[in-house]
C-alpha cells in the first residue's frame, strides 16, 4: 500500500508568518507548533528576526532516504526534519502557490502548470503588512519569479543559478530583509533532462545542498545580531517516468512526499 505523509505543505505559510510575528495569510492552514517549539528551544523565544527560505525544486523525500549522506551539510545547520505532503497536481507553480499562501490550489487559483500572479493573501503580503521587508531571488522564467509579483517588496530576477546564489549571498551580507526567499531549479531541470538518479541530477542535488550550507555559513557570519530561522524547503518530489526521464505531477508518493528541514541560529 502506498504511504503518504500526513502533514500538508499548506501549514508552512502560517508557521513562517508566526515565526516572524505576523498574522497568518487569510486562507492558510493553521501553523505547526513544531516550528514555534524549535525557535523557543533554540532562541528562547517563539519569533525570529530573520527568516531565510531556500527553495530547491523537486527534492523528493525518497532522495533523502536513499542518499542520506548527501544531506549531512543540511542536517548540520538544521534541527527539525519535517515530512510533508505536497498538493496536486504536483507541479512547481501549484506547489509553491500552496507553500506561500497556505491554501489549496482551488483557493489560490493555480491548478495546472501556469504562472499567473496569485491574487489571494500570501506570506509575503502578511509579512509586508507587519512592517517587515521581504525579497525573492530567482531566475527569470521560474514560478517563484512570477507568481508573487505585484507586491511592494524586492525582486531580484537573475539569468542563471550562479547569479541567483551570488545575489543571495550579497543580500545576506547586506542584512536588509526580514524574509529572504531563494529559488534554485537546477536539480529539477537535470532530472527532466536525464532521470532523477543520473550523474547530472545527483550532482545538481549535491549543489543544492552545498548552496544551502553556504548560505547558512554566511548567516553565521553576517546575521549574528539576529535570531534566525533557516528553511531547506522544496515544493514537490519526482519519479522516473515510463519514458525514462524525470517527471512529476502525479499522485504517486514519490511526487507528493517531501522533506523540509528547519534550523535556528540564536543571536550572539
Amino acid at each position: 500500500m502506498d504511504t503518504y505523509n500526513s502533514i500538508s505543505i499548506c501549514h508552512i505559510a502560517a508557521s513562517i508568518a508566526r515565526a516572524l510575528g505576523a498574522r497568518p495569510p487569510e486562507h492558510a492552514a493553521k501553523p505547526l507548533n513544531a516550528l514555534s517549539t524549535l525557535l523557543k528551544k533554540g532562541c528562547g523565544c517563539e519569533t525570529a528576526d530573520r527568516v531565510l527560505m531556500y527553495n530547491p525544486d523537486a527534492i523528493a523525500m525518497w532522495l533523502f532516504q536513499k542518499y542520506t549522506d548527501y544531506f549531512l551539510p543540511v542536517l548540520e545547520h538544521t534541527q527539525l526534519a519535517l515530512p510533508l505532503r505536497t498538493v496536486m497536481p504536483s507541479v512547481t507553480p501549484v506547489c509553491f502557490g500552496s507553500l506561500y499562501t497556505g491554501a489549496m490550489p482551488h483557493v489560490h487559483g493555480i491548478q495546472e502548470y501556469v504562472k499567473p500572479v496569485i491574487k489571494i493573501d500570501s506570506l509575503f503580503d502578511t509579512v509586508l503588512r507587519s512592517g517587515k521587508r521581504a525579497a525573492i531571488v530567482a531566475v527569470g522564467k521560474a514560478s517563484m519569479s512570477n507568481i508573487y509579483l505585484e507586491r511592494d517588496m524586492d525582486y531580484y530576477i537573475c539569468g542563471n543559478n550562479a547569479e541567483v546564489n551570488e545575489k543571495a549571498l550579497d543580500l545576506i551580507r547586506e542584512d536588509r530583509h526580514d524574509l529572504l526567499v531563494v529559488y534554485n531549479g537546477n536539480y529539477d531541470s537535470a532530472s527532466h533532462k536525464t532521470y532523477p538518479e543520473s550523474e547530472l541530477a545527483l550532482n545538481a542535488l549535491k549543489d543544492n545542498i552545498n548552496t544551502f550550507a553556504g548560505f547558512a555559513e554566511a548567516v553565521d557570519k553576517y546575521w549574528k545580531r539576529h535570531n534566525v530561522l533557516l528553511g531547506f524547503a522544496t515544493d514537490h518530489g519526482t519519479h522516473k517516468s515510463e519514458e525514462g526521464n524525470g517527471a512529476h505531477g502525479s499522485d504517486l508518493p514519490e511526487d507528493l512526499n517531501i522533506m523540509h528541514f528547519y534550523g535556528v541560529k540564536p543571536k550572539s
